[in-house]
């Protein structure tokens, strides 16, 4: 065998040797690593328990900050996606636009050539990888993770970094779009997870940290309050928000939002911003949703949500006085379902929800929210106002699925516009042929709005075109000479209550103003 140079070998045995260093280094840096969490797992510890001894609501905040942070530390992720795209030819573009090339250089620019190759390209390439940034929080040591559903929609890959730098694979193991929550699942021991505590409690004022990786800055953490309770902002079919003026920036989606006891109260999920950074606005899923939804996921692998069938809406006072309710407290039914629960447990439109399941509901969206926590085939009972006076009915809720059976009313119509000035609507009778065209039925009765004045009281009223008529102060509108009579005997001063039919709904809308 033919020998190695002196000097060659020399080379050789230090390269090796600069592997082996390397190798060194690595195991190093993963016992580091490894270490590193466990002393942030052991200052968690300390931390929560100064935090249990500690009421931070009016002590020193600069210490509450400081100890949330730390314990709040090891349990928050920033979470990473991967989406794989693919672009048809149409929606990669068109080819780019050539130059002239002058005659004496044609023959230069074959088929094949580069100059072809590059203006025949289309501006977007066929393949590529989508990525995104958001956040998420530890909920149980043995690697399950809150986050938001927007955060790993579509996603073909998601990894999740904790805070001592080490990124791990994550298995979506459920989401729930109506709400935009998702929970994931990493397969490594030792986590720390976040209590949870109880959202229901948390108060306007209060203090709260949001945590998360707003523009891939991880374990950032800002202050502020509790702003309001209850908000909704029609980005989820299911909506509950806390919202907080702590800073939430792009990124921050799927953090914690974390009271002075070091127990998330929230799962950051949305901002109202104009520029799309934070402009002190901002919304959390409360917990007690989000935990809910979880254990739904993990207990059925998807959310399963109670149905009343009814037509609901919020009450205004003229509303209310108009059926002699006297507050403004209550669920109005505007329509029932046929063959839904409601219709079944004797509900009709005009009744005024007070109370379901012992609790009270003072709007629309609190008896949605209560109704769908409810598991079909629950035995719930119902206090509703009727005609002056209270009266209980007994419910079992199905299950809302996205197939809802449509509401309406039927009947004839004539030609004839009509115009009602004082109220700044213009409104024709509903042929069949008007019902084909705007999907109503066809036997359907009613005068349907073809033109709502913009200053009028009936574009202030929440009147829209294509709305159909069927009621005036409770006189049915058959037709036009209904729709005249009726309007003119309303006193609009006093104030006049409409039943109207609105994408197969009927609802109910009070006008009140001068003539």
């Amino acid at each position: 065998m033919r020998a190695f140079p002196k000097g060659l070998l020399w080379v050789l045995i230090a390269m090796l040797a600069g592997a082996a260093g390397a190798g060194i280094v690595l195991l190093r840096s993963e016992s580091r690593v490894n270490w590193t969490y466990a002393a942030e797992a052991r200052e968690t510890q300390e931390a929560r328990a100064e935090l249990a001894r500690s009421d931070y609501r009016s002590d020193d905040l600069a210490t509450a900050f400081r100890t949330v942070a730390k314990a709040m530390r090891p349990s928050v992720v920033s979470v990473s996606t991967v989406r794989n795209m693919r672009l048809s030819r149409q929606e990669r573009g068109a080819p780019r636009e050539r130059p002239q090339v002058p005659e004496q250089f044609r023959e230069f620019f074959g088929e094949d050539s580069p100059f072809e190759r590059f203006f025949n390209a289309p501006d977007l390439p066929e393949r590529f990888n989508q990525q995104g940034m958001g956040s998420g929080v530890i909920i149980s040591a043995d690697g399950y993770i809150l986050t938001n559903n927007h955060v790993v929609r579509g996603a073909d890959e998601v990894s999740v970094t904790l805070s001592d730098r080490r990124t791990i694979a994550a298995k979506v193991v459920g989401t729930d779009p109506k709400t935009d929550v998702a929970v994931l699942k990493v397969e490594t021991a030792g986590l720390v997870a976040a209590p949870l505590g109880n959202s229901d409690e948390a108060e306007v004022g209060e203090w709260v940290l949001a945590v998360g990786s707003p523009f891939g800055l991880d374990q950032t953490v800002t202050a502020g309050i509790i702003s309001a309770k209850g908000r909704q902002m029609a980005i989820a079919d299911y909506e509950d928000f806390i919202q907080t003026d702590a800073a939430i920036n792009p990124g921050n989606s799927g953090g914690p939002l974390v009271n002075l006891k070091g127990q998330v109260i929230g799962i950051n999920t949305a901002i109202a911003s104009r520029t799309g950074g934070n402009a002190g606005v901002g919304f959390a899923i409360p917990s007690n949703m989000a935990s809910t939804i979880m254990d739904a996921i993990l207990r059925d692998g998807r959310v399963q949500r109670g149905r009343l069938g009814a037509l609901i809406q919020d009450l205004t006072e003229d509303l209310a006085k108009s059926f002699g309710f006297d507050s403004t407290k209550g669920v109005l039914v505007g329509d029932v379902v046929p063959g839904s629960p409601a219709e079944k447990a004797g509900l009709k439109s005009r009744d005024i929800v007070v109370e379901f399941k012992g609790q009270r509901m003072e709007n629309a969206n609190q008896l949605r929210m209560a109704v769908a926590a409810t598991p079909p085939g629950t035995n719930s009972e119902l206090t509703i106002f009727r005609d002056g006076k209270r009266q209980k009915l007994k419910i079992t809720t199905d299950e809302l699925t996205d197939e809802t059976p449509r509401i309406g009313s039927r009947g004839p119509g004539e030609e004839a516009e009509e115009s009602a000035a004082n109220v700044g609507i213009t409104v024709q009778p509903l042929t069949p042929e008007i019902a084909e065209r705007l999907g109503y039925q066809q036997d359907q009765q009613g005068m349907v709005i073809t033109n709502v004045d913009p200053a009028g009281l009936a574009a202030r009223s929440g009147l829209r075109q294509r709305d159909l008529i069927v009621d005036v102060d409770d006189k049915p509108v058959r037709n036009a000479r209904d729709f005249r009579e009726a309007i003119a005997q309303a006193d609009i001063a006093k104030g006049v209550r409409l039943e109207v039919i609105r994408d197969g709904s009927r609802r109910f809308v009070f006008l009140k103003g001068g003539r």
